[in-house]
């Protein structure tokens, strides 16, 4: 009886420990990145806070701008509905960007020393795995 507790126990606290529910939004870096000929947007998150670049060179100082803790959660739980490990793998649902139609953009998470890149997609219409996140992290930008 104390080996088959002892064997639940190891499996349900061993499957907990780098599950996505266990994600800590602290520890998370999101970059998100559309460009074309004459359109940059850069958004960075991390910290609670939001830093958007539309110069390319980065010579502008960046001021970073508090993220209320409502919106924050939001962004958090559509976090730990993405599978980091997934992320290169999930197709673009449009191709505009291959003849000027749209913005090339990217994702790009840093979390626990690692990064995860997803593929290039169109600005505006992410793949459905990770569109919840990316609109979320774009309706920053429309506030300000």
């Amino acid at each position: 009886m104390k080996l088959l507790s002892l064997l639940i126990l190891t499996v349900v606290f061993g499957k907990g420990c780098d599950s996505p529910k266990n994600q800590n939004m602290d520890a998370v870096v999101l970059e998100y990145t559309a460009n074309t000929r004459g359109f940059y947007q850069q958004i960075s998150i991390k910290n609670q806070e939001i830093t958007v670049s539309n110069d390319r060179d980065n010579n502008k100082k960046l001021v970073p701008k508090k993220i209320t803790d409502a919106d924050w959660n939001e962004l958090g739980l559509y976090f730990k509905e993405t599978k980091l490990e997934e992320l290169a793998q999930y197709k673009a649902p449009t191709e505009k960007r291959f003849y000027d139609g749209a913005a090339i953009a990217n994702l790009k998470i840093s979390y626990k020393d690692k990064t995860y890149e997803s593929t290039s997609f169109d600005h505006g219409f992410p793949p459905k795995e990770i569109k919840k996140l990316v609109d979320k992290i774009n309706s920053f930008v429309k506030k300000e």
